[in-house]
């Protein structure tokens, strides 16, 4: 009996599911409303999407409407002149160059040149021997001739009774140091080897390689037998190192040949300048 009453009534689906429920509550009414909120919200899409879909054709028209009045402008047209057309004249034809000239046989010459003048080597004449000065007269030249006679030096003047001072001749010392002599003491293999000698011995690990060019001359006898000894230092270089390696150096030197003076060798003061570059 209740069975008939229910479906008697037409209920819908909402009453049918919250029957004998709070329909206070806020989920009955939204469905409820669906169906009046659902044909509410296609009809307002609707309309935003005719209205966005219309509306550059609404821009353009308001535009055309509210837009001014064309005016009309008259243009003359200037008539364009033809230009004549640029006629061409034809070119002449360019004259052949002219045939290279004519190669002249070359004559055959034979090499024939003067020899340079050479100067002939001064021949030295040497000194005749002490012995035959005493016998004869000395002079420039040559001659032939009958022997001048030997000169015979006068007699002593008598004596006064206070005993004559003899002249002490002045000889040579041996161990005498000399500056001016008739030949230079002599490196063997000459500057070259000595310079050469010089680099390839001189220990540049001392220097710590930035201190750029470093100048000193060094002074040394070189004996009679060839050896070198009184090294000194003439001229100093401000690094001590460098100093000290030079006349390390110079100490090693091989024998020299001696100088020469009057024919016979001699001691005699050398001088070395050292230059080194280190960077």
């Amino acid at each position: 009996m209740a069975d008939e009453n229910v479906y008697g009534q037409n209920l819908t689906l909402d009453e049918i599911v919250f029957e004998n429920r709070n329909k206070e509550y806020g989920a009955y009414d939204i469905r409820h409303q669906y169906p009046r909120l659902l044909t509410k919200s296609f009809i307002i899409g609707t309309a935003l999407f005719l209205l966005a879909a219309l509306s550059p054709f609404i821009y353009l028209t308001i535009k055309n409407l509210t837009a001014p009045p064309k005016q009309e402008v008259k243009a003359d047209l200037v008539d364009i002149i033809e230009e004549e057309p640029i006629i061409e004249q034809p070119k002449e034809e360019e004259p052949p160059p002219p045939p290279p000239p004519k190669e002249e046989e070359k004559i055959e010459v034979i090499q024939n040149v003067v020899p340079e003048p050479v100067k002939a080597p001064k021949i030295e004449t040497p000194p005749p021997p002490i012995s035959k000065q005493l016998e004869t007269t000395t002079g420039l030249n040559n001659q032939e001739g009958v022997k001048a006679p030997a000169y015979t030096p006068p007699p002593p003047p008598p004596s006064t009774g206070t005993k004559a001072s003899t002249a002490e001749v002045k000889t040579n010392n041996p161990n005498e140091i000399y500056k001016d002599v008739d030949q230079s003491a002599e490196y063997p293999g000459g500057m070259g080897a000595l310079r050469k000698f010089l680099g390839d011995n001189f220990d540049t690990s001392l220097m710590e390689g930035g201190e750029g060019t470093l100048k000193a001359k060094l002074k040394f006898v070189v004996e009679k037998d060839g050896t070198v000894s009184a090294v000194t230092i003439e001229e100093k270089s401000p690094n001590g190192d460098f100093n000290s390696e030079a006349v390390r150096v110079v100490k090693k030197l091989k024998k020299w040949t001696p100088a020469k003076r009057n024919g016979e060798s001699v001691r005699s003061y050398y001088s070395v300048p050292f230059t080194m570059n280190f960077e």
